[in-house]
């Protein structure tokens, strides 16, 4: 099949007209994601990105549709009151930028025309700007908190929850200059937006506080059977409500290829985040890991993230995020935003 934008757009305009039909308590629809970007394609995959919003029970919080083993759509729910406070929506850092740049593809009431409207009006004031990265980098401080507090070696939840504390102090400063990046270009557009915000130097930090300095892209490729083990492990042996929309098995493709991609471009390095991110929250998926935890675990002993060289990046983690708290008073100061 030849992937074109406009292949892609008659795929969802059809999704819309065929749940619009068949599903009278659909209130709205919109998309959002890669498709409306530039780069809508990795390693030949994407995925296509819709938000139903319904007037009432919510079937699923989230589900995968297949299209294709290299595309398939990514569907979450909501119900209408999720989107009546259109001011703390604004300041939320993931529905607000998802809202301000959406394309609305079905909305007869217009219910979805207001609520856009509203949360684009004074989306970019700074106090409004810095609300969003706040709670980013809030979010990130009380997970290191936890960790510090933590006294054994980490487990696959701990080492998720700090590569969720990464990812929310880099998009924390990256809120300053648009929308929160997703995973699997995380680290490819990353430094150019925090060039964009002043503070190029936290790209290098985050790479040491994930260990990218004891590994290259060999490295990286030889990971990538043992990665596949694990994610077709989750599926063979979990039922598939149990299984995160993240990991999904109809996804191994989307990022199977988009690994290689990576891996086989001029930064193979940008590799890393997505693959461990998806193989961690995959071993934190298995009911009895075995091998492919003990797999796993020698990554994590390869990038110093495990036992006590875990608890040193903890101990960088709280200095990383000092820095980031610092970069954000320094913008809120210089564009005029509220003091906390």
């Amino acid at each position: 099949m030849r992937i074109t934008r406009d292949t892609l757009l008659k795929i969802v305009r059809d999704a819309v007209t065929q749940r619009t039909r068949s599903d009278r308590g659909i209130l709205a629809i919109f998309m959002h994601g890669s498709l409306l970007e530039d780069e809508y394609l990795l390693g030949n995959t994407t995925d296509l990105d819709l938000f139903i919003i319904h007037t009432d029970a919510v079937p699923v919080q989230r589900e995968i549709v297949h299209l294709t083993d290299d595309i398939h759509i990514d569907i979450s729910h909501y119900l209408n009151r999720d989107f009546r406070n259109t001011r703390m929506l604004r300041v939320h850092p993931w529905i607000g930028p998802t809202l301000k740049d959406a394309r609305i593809l079905f909305d007869p009431q217009h219910f979805l025309d207001f609520t856009q409207a509203s949360v684009r009006g004074q989306y970019d004031e700074p106090d409004h700007v810095m609300e969003r990265s706040r709670k980013q980098v809030a979010s990130a401080r009380q997970i290191w908190q936890s960790l510090h507090e933590l006294h054994s070696d980490p487990s696959p939840k701990d080492i998720l929850s700090y590569l969720r504390a990464l990812e929310n102090a880099a998009n924390s400063i990256v809120g300053v200059s648009g929308s929160p990046l997703t995973e699997r270009r995380f680290l490819v557009r990353l430094p150019q937006r925090l060039e964009a915000a002043g503070r190029p130097g936290l790209y290098p930090g985050l790479l040491g506080m994930l260990g990218a300095q004891y590994v290259d892209g060999e490295t990286l490729k030889s990971w990538l059977p043992l990665w596949q083990s694990a994610y077709r492990e989750v599926a063979a042996t979990t039922t598939i409500e149990q299984i995160p929309a993240r990991i999904h098995p109809l996804r191994e493709s989307y990022y199977s290829h988009a690994f290689e991609a990576l891996m086989g471009g001029s930064q193979p390095l940008t590799a890393l985040w997505p693959l461990l991110r998806s193989w961690t929250l995959a071993i934190t998926t298995l009911v009895q890991p075995g091998e492919h935890r003990a797999n796993w675990q020698t990554s994590l002993e390869r990038l110093n993230l495990a036992g006590a060289s875990f608890r040193e990046r903890v101990a960088g983690l709280d200095a990383y995020l000092d820095m980031v708290e610092e970069t954000l008073d320094q913008w809120a100061v210089a564009n005029g935003a509220s003091e906390t």
